[in-house]
C-alpha cells in the first residue's frame, strides 16, 4: 500500500499524532512496524473498549501493523482493580479477549502479550529501573491520569507509569496506539526513550468515546475536557456494554443526551460517527410518512448536516441508533451463549464489583 494511503488510514484512528513527521519517516523506514495497545481488565467490557478498539486495531493493521495487545494484569492489580485480587484480574482479562473474538477484530495479525509472563524477565525491571530513574517523582504523579485517577495514594500506583513507560520499549513498539487519555505517559516515553538507549516512539492517540449522559466538565483543555467526558465503567447507564441486552440498548440509547440541531459533544452523533457508519455503508432512519418518512444516508456528515438543520428529530436518531449498535451486538451475545468457556468467564464478570 502506498505511504499516502497508510497514512490516511492511521490518521482516521489518530485524533492526535505525535509526530506527523516521525510517522511519515517510520512509514517509509518499515513496510511493517509493531504497534501496541494497553488494556487494565477490570470489569466489565463497554463499547468503547469492545468494538471501537477492534476498529481502530483493524485499521492499524491495515496500514502495515503487526498489533501487540497488552494484557495490563499487573498494573491493574497496582492499581488496585478488582479489589487487588490479581487472579480476579487475570479471568477478566481473558473475558476481553473473548469479547474481541465475537466483534471483529483481526486477531490473525494481534498478539496478546501478559504482563505476567514479562515481569519474570530482568530485562524488563532494567528498563522499569531506567524510566524510573530519569523521571522525578513529581513527573510521575501527574501520570496519575492514566489510571483514571486524580490522586496517587499507594506506593504501587507510582511504580505504574514507569511500567507502562518501559512496556513500550520491551515490546519494541513503534507505535503506541492508546486513548487520549494515556498521553502522559506516551509523552514520557518519547522524552526517557533516549536517555535509556530506546528511541522515541510515535504516540497515534485514538479518540475517547463520549458518556452518554449530559456533559459537566467545565475544563477549558481540549485533552482535559475529553478525558473527563468519556464513558465510565462505575456509571453503567453512561454506557452501552458489549453483554448489554437489546433492551437495555434502546434503553440507555432513548435516556442519552442528545440536544436538538446540536453535534458538539452530541454522544449518540459520537455513536453514529465512530461506530455506525465505520460497519455499516447507509444509515436509515424510520419515522412515519407525517413526519417526512424513512430517510437514508450514506455518510456521517450528511446525517449531521440533515440533524443540525432541524431535519431528524432527536428521538428518531435515538432508536435508529440503537437498532444499529444492537446488530453489532447480536455476535457477541451468540458467542457468549454457545460458547462454554466465554459463558462462564461472562457469569464471573457479571458477579464482580466495579472498583476504582
Amino acid at each position: 500500500m502506498e505511504i499516502s494511503k497508510r497514512l490516511k488510514l492511521i490518521k482516521q484512528v489518530g485524533e492526535e499524532i505525535t509526530t506527523d513527521e516521525d510517522l511519515k519517516k517510520l512509514l517509509q523506514e518499515k513496510e511493517n512496524f509493531v504497534a501496541y495497545d494497553g488494556f487494565e481488565p477490570s470489569g466489565r467490557i463497554h463499547i468503547a473498549q469492545g468494538i471501537l478498539r477492534a476498529i481502530n486495531v483493524n485499521k492499524m493493521i491495515k496500514a502495515g501493523a503487526k498489533f501487540k495487545m497488552f494484557v495490563a494484569d499487573w498494573h491493574g492489580w497496582a492499581n488496585n482493580k478488582m479489589g487487588g485480587d490479581l487472579e480476579k484480574i487475570q479471568k477478566v482479562g481473558k473475558y476481553f479477549i473473548e469479547v474481541w473474538k465475537a466483534c471483529g477484530m483481526d486477531l490473525d495479525n494481534v498478539d496478546f502479550v501478559w504482563a505476567n509472563n514479562m515481569i519474570v524477565d530482568r530485562e524488563y525491571w532494567k528498563i522499569v529501573m531506567g524510566v524510573a530513574r530519569n523521571s522525578t517523582v513529581n513527573r510521575i504523579i501527574r501520570c496519575g491520569q492514566i489510571m483514571g485517577r486524580d490522586d496517587v495514594k499507594q506506593a504501587s500506583q507510582i511504580l505504574y507509569p514507569c511500567m507502562q513507560a518501559a512496556d513500550i520499549f520491551y515490546l519494541k513498539a513503534d507505535i503506541c496506539q492508546l486513548g487520549m487519555d494515556q498521553r502522559k505517559v506516551n509523552m514520557l516515553a518519547r522524552e526517557v526513550g533516549p536517555k535509556i538507549g530506546f528511541y522515541k516512539p510515535v504516540v497515534v492517540s485514538h479518540h475517547m468515546l463520549m458518556g452518554l449522559k449530559k456533559p459537566t466538565s467545565n475544563e477549558s483543555d481540549v485533552v482535559e475536557r475529553t478525558i473527563k467526558l468519556k464513558m465510565s465503567k462505575s456509571d453503567p447507564s453512561s454506557a452501552i456494554f458489549m453483554d448489554d441486552s437489546k433492551d437495555e440498548v434502546y434503553e440507555k440509547m432513548k435516556n442519552a443526551w442528545c440536544p436538538e440541531k446540536q453535534a458538539k459533544e452530541n454522544p449518540v452523533l459520537e455513536y453514529c460517527k465512530y461506530i455506525v457508519f465505520e460497519r455499516f455503508d447507509n444509515f436509515k432512519i424510520k419515522r412515519p410518512d407525517k413526519f417526512g418518512g424513512n430517510v437514508e444516508f450514506a455518510s456521517y456528515d450528511e446525517l449531521k448536516q440533515a440533524y443540525v438543520e432541524g431535519n431528524i428529530h432527536p428521538l428518531d436518531l435515538k432508536k435508529s441508533t440503537a437498532f444499529y449498535i444492537n446488530e453489532l451486538l447480536k455476535p457477541v451475545r451468540k458467542h457468549f451463549e454457545n460458547n462454554k468457556k466465554a459463558k462462564e468467564l461472562a457469569e464471573f464478570v457479571k458477579k464482580q464489583k466495579i472498583t476504582r
